[in-house]
């Protein structure tokens, strides 16, 4: 143990990390003393707030978490551009394996999520402050509603809100298509976009954040792991959920970036006179990687936070934009008239594993409708959900749990679910109204749908495609923001990462995005995209880990562990603080 002048009797919780502004706070660690006469002012120590009280990790297992995810992510990129058919056909048998044989897997564990979030949210653990009984929030609920909301989902709605609608408005399951088949499509995109998938990572998240701010452990998952598994076992658990956490984080954020590139790339060519093209998506690569260093350096405060508010505006003049000039009657009755065909069949879909399809194998995971889309997405959140949730416990120091949950929750959900209803239902319109051509567009490229049905907008139109292909940019610098701010956590922990680190980790994101699309094309970041989301399925498993232990730690407060939340927490000088400035002594932030 690093800090031992500081560690506490024997408690529950062990140490943890030090995170920059403003997940944490500086507070002097010494008194302020008057100079001496005729010499200089007495500079005073700051320390940073949790105070750390996690294990150090030893130096072979720090070599090992540093050391093995880009030899591991080499090798994938190699193998998959080596043999881009065989690894494709390699990754869609995983796929199909775990389609078949655990579709109800996924669907246990988003309900576990849920139950865990309305647990926390209903019971007397709500009332926790993460970060004390005494702690303010860093942020204000505009800004923090924007950043968790930009980290979480922002450039998934831009990507969906239309293809899903679209691709599912012949109907789909349990939503009887009744006299217009493409309601269920916009309720089951109200699902998989809104609570089930917001409650996932709320409850990761608020395991983090617990053990963090209020336990001193580091913003890692071992730390919000472990510590429920014998002691013999801990120390070689711990570097295995590390590297499951890093590789996920990595290859998500650089298939994301791929997808990003060329997602803005069809933004361009719907109001500028070039061609898609791997030039122009290197070009797009390079742009957008170096609006997120620059964000990166900045840090939480001046770079996401202010990038985030901007997304957030620009957000209400798109959707407002749409509403106003779009279709606003059939708008405003196919909102009305699908929140409660949402509200109506909420439980169903939740519990929806489409028995009949279980009495034998599948074939392929095509064959299975959840396979296209419910185990896919859940997949797809799971595997986001390490720097996601780690993002969002970063920010969310001062809030009680109640409030975490519900902001975390419901606040995003209604966002999702208004976006949705405003976009997707001028697309359906306009689809209608046009022979179906937004559908061929969709079929043709996915990506391409949102700006399909905004040439369609009257007036202001040309407008809104600028703001959307905007959107697509700042939305994803602002996902990879979150992730390089959750790897450098990951990696550097309990040492501070300075800002040079996180934009290293930007460049290595962005020069994996480049290698697979310059090499490999678009085949070539979808097989690798599947098989992070493969990834996913092991990666479930420790969190289901984590969700025991954060139960156990919640149920088992004593006064001892109340004590602890305080004492790590204690804006004032203590004894060890000097200790503990020296051990994590690091560049200082720009924040």
């Amino acid at each position: 143990m690093s800090s031992g002048t500081l560690r506490r009797a024997r408690t529950d919780a062990p140490p943890q990390d030090h995170v920059s502004p403003p997940a944490h706070e500086e507070v002097d660690a010494t008194p302020e003393s008057a100079p001496p006469p005729g010499g200089p002012r007495r500079r005073r120590a700051r320390v940073s707030l949790p105070r750390f009280r996690g294990q150090d990790m030893p130096p072979l297992d720090r070599s090992i978490i540093k050391a093995v995810p880009p030899v591991l992510i080499v090798a994938t990129i190699v193998a998959v551009i080596a043999n881009p058919e065989g690894a494709a056909a390699v990754i869609s048998r995983m796929r199909t394996w775990v389609t078949s044989g655990f579709t109800w897997f996924f669907i246990l564990y988003s309900l576990i999520t849920v139950a865990i979030c309305l647990w926390l949210s209903v019971s007397k653990v709500g009332s926790v402050r993460l970060g004390g009984p005494k702690t303010k929030p860093a942020h204000g609920r505009f800004a923090w509603y924007s950043m968790l909301f930009a980290c979480g989902q922002g450039i998934g709605l831009i990507f969906w809100s239309v293809a899903q609608p679209i691709m599912l408005r012949d109907g789909a399951p349990v939503v009887p298509a009744g006299a217009w088949a493409p309601e269920a499509g916009l309720v089951w995109t109200y699902f998989h976009w809104g609570l089930t998938a917001w409650a996932m990572y709320c409850a990761v998240a608020v395991c983090l954040a617990y053990s963090h701010h209020n336990l001193g452990k580091t913003l890692t998952f071992r730390e919000a792991t472990v510590d429920i598994l014998p002691k013999a076992a801990r120390r070689p658990a711990g570097v295995v959920v590390e590297l499951l956490a890093i590789i996920a984080t990595v290859l998500g954020l650089a298939t994301s970036f791929g997808f990003a590139a060329l997602q803005f790339s069809s933004g361009l060519t719907s109001f500028l006179p070039v061609e898609s093209s791997p030039l122009v998506w290197l070009a797009v690569i390079a742009g957008l990687g170096l609006f997120a260093s620059i964000s990166a350096f900045l840090g939480v405060n001046k770079g996401m936070k202010r990038i985030s508010e901007a997304n957030s505006i620009l957000s209400i003049v798109l959707v407002v934009g749409v509403f106003v000039f779009g279709p606003t009657i059939f708008i405003v009755s196919t909102m009305v008239q699908t929140f409660g065909s949402f509200v109506q069949y909420y439980i169903p879909m939740s519990f929806w594993t489409d028995a009949p399809l279980a009495a034998g194998p599948l074939e392929s995971w095509q064959d299975s409708w959840n396979g296209w889309w419910t185990v896919f997405i859940w997949c797809w959140v799971i595997a986001f959900s390490p720097f996601v949730a780690g993002f969002i416990a970063r920010i969310s120091r001062g809030r009680t749990i109640r409030e975490f949950v519900i902001g975390v929750t419901v606040i995003p959900t209604l966002i999702v679910m208004v976006w949705v209803a405003v976009v997707g239902a001028a697309a359906l319109h306009y689809d209608d109204r046009t022979d179906r051509s937004i559908s061929a567009d969709v079929a043709e490229n996915t990506s391409s749908g949102l700006f399909s049905m905004l040439t369609m907008i009257p007036w202001v139109g040309g407008g809104l495609l600028v703001v959307a292909t905007i959107l697509v940019a700042t939305y994803y610098v602002t996902s990879l923001d979150s992730g390089t701010h959750a790897l450098a956590e990951f990696v550097s922990a309990p040492k501070q990462s300075g800002p040079w680190f996180r934009v290293v980790l930007v460049v290595s994101i962005a020069a994996v995005a480049t290698i697979l699309l310059s090499i490999g094309g678009t085949s070539v970041v979808d097989t690798v995209q599947t098989g992070t989301i493969i990834g996913a399925f092991p990666f479930s498993f420790v969190i289901l880990l984590m969700f025991a232990n954060l139960v156990r730690r919640l149920r088992s407060r004593s006064r001892e562990v109340r004590r602890l939340e305080k004492e790590v927490n204690d804006p004032r000088p203590r004894p060890g603080d000097d200790e503990l400035i020296a051990q994590n002594l690091t560049a200082a932030e720009p924040d």
